[in-house]
């Protein structure tokens, strides 16, 4: 196994007494040369650093947005009422203002409660009623005609509405079954596991959406704390039938193999044998990137198996980071092209460090200008209390950069080792404020 251990890095930028824009990196053991993570410092263009144009991208935020879409449309029938009124008293005789108050609660129907509908379907009705009444034409055919249509609307108003109630009863319904089955499949690891602190969040590309292909897990075994972290080709049921896979075969092989090596085998024979029950499934079409951590006990050693996935990033206690790149790059799970040899990366992980693993869905975030999302460069020189606060902020802050238009889930996992008599906040964590360059204390 390659041994990696750490260099310094030197500069002007970051925290007290240490650089982010110098060369020298943390590369491995018996060489001061250029760390694999890159040498940018903060900056401005999404490259590195907190800056401006990586975290905001431009436009309103889209919650801003539809919270500002969501009033308009609430207030649009009481508009629409109000506008039928004054336009019937200012238009000519021969001008209707009658479509303005069939819409009004046909509007309302499918955004409003079945209460709210009722009362802005009679405020249609009476309101042509008025209007008729006082111009004196309540009795002739065309007025009365224009009395039964708002009738009419509003009687299918209350129609509609019970359909969409009915349509979101039942889809709120298949959300709790897909959240409860992805939570079973998914569960969330323990703060703390065999002496480490442990913090795991997913985010879905969609807010409602519950069911994806990205998996964590994390196992106190006697060969120490193992972890995976995962990226199911796809999504829907296949791809959660294939993380279900993935997990129930990590949790055992972890368990039972002597070498993270080991672990990753007994993975891919479950690939493979669920390949064979799903009648040949196609090797390119059911691939899954992962990679596989240990973190030995009594040790400041983690060693790695890459594939094909992500490469996690060390976060010292210092700020300094490492990106965790494999000495041999291998293929994905469940790829079928030959016999791939797996083979560990060893690192030093002292303590107060954290090991950050995570999906595409984090490193693949695009911004307006489609520049990609660099968590490296975005945590170079950031100290965080903790595994969740690091969780919370880069959430945050991927957020900022895409503007709410993530396209891809993501999975965040990560594991800080302590130090001894560490206080429970070293310091305080800044981000990039919404819309400037301001920052704010977390």
């Amino acid at each position: 196994m390659a041994e990696k251990g750490r260099g310094r890095v030197t500069g002007s930028f970051g925290v007290p007494g240490r650089g982010m824009s110098g060369a020298m990196g943390r590369g491995k053991s018996g060489s001061a040369g250029p760390g694999k993570s890159g040498s940018a410092g903060p900056g401005k263009s999404g490259s590195a650093g907190w800056g401006k144009s990586g975290a905001t991208g431009r436009g309103k935020p889209v919650v801003a947005q539809s919270r500002g879409t969501r009033r308009f449309v609430r207030l649009l029938p009481v508009l629409l009422i109000g506008g039928g009124l004054l336009f019937d008293s200012i238009a000519p005789p021969n001008f209707t203002a009658v479509p303005l108050f069939v819409a009004a609660p046909l509007i309302a129907a499918p955004f409003f409660s079945l209460a709210s509908t009722i009362r802005t379907g009679v405020a249609s009705v009476l309101s042509v009623i008025a209007m008729r009444l006082s111009d004196g034409t309540s009795t002739e055919v065309v007025p009365v005609i224009e009395m039964i249509t708002v009738l009419t609307a509003a009687a299918l108003a209350l129609v509609i509405n019970g359909v969409v109630r009915r349509s979101n009863e039942q889809l709120a319904s298949a959300r709790v079954i897909a959240e409860t089955a992805m939570r079973a499949v998914l569960p969330t690891p323990a703060e703390r596991i065999g002496g480490l602190q442990v913090a795991a969040r997913y985010e879905a590309a969609q807010a409602d959406e519950f069911v994806g292909g990205d998996l964590f897990a994390v196992a106190d075994t006697p060969y120490g704390v193992r972890l995976v972290v995962g990226d199911v080709r796809g999504k829907g049921l296949d791809a959660v039938e294939a993380v279900a896979v993935i997990i129930g075969a990590f949790r055992e092989a972890a368990e039972q193999e002597r070498s993270l090596e080991g672990v990753a085998q007994r993975l891919e024979r479950a690939l493979a044998r669920e390949g064979t029950r799903r009648y040949g499934l196609d090797a390119m079409e059911g691939f899954i990137t992962a990679v596989l951590a240990e973190i030995p006990p009594g040790s400041a050693s983690l060693r790695l198996v890459n594939r094909g996935h992500p490469e996690p990033i060390l976060l010292y206690a210092d700020g300094a980071l490492e990106v965790l790149a494999p000495s041999v790059p291998a293929m994905p799970l469940g790829m079928d092209l030959g016999v791939w040899p797996d083979r560990s990366d060893e690192w030093e992980m002292p303590p107060g460090s954290t090991l950050l693993a995570f999906t595409d869905g984090l490193s693949e975030a695009r911004d307006a200008n489609g520049a990609f999302y660099d968590p490296a460069a975005r945590l170079r020189g950031r100290i965080f209390p903790g595994p969740e606060e690091l969780l919370s902020a880069l959430t945050d802050d991927v957020r900022l950069h895409t503007g709410g238009r993530s396209t891809d889930d993501m999975a965040l996992l990560a594991v800080s080792r302590p130090a001894e008599g560490q206080p429970p906040r070293r310091t305080t964590v800044k981000i990039v404020g919404r819309g400037d360059d301001t920052v704010r204390d977390r």
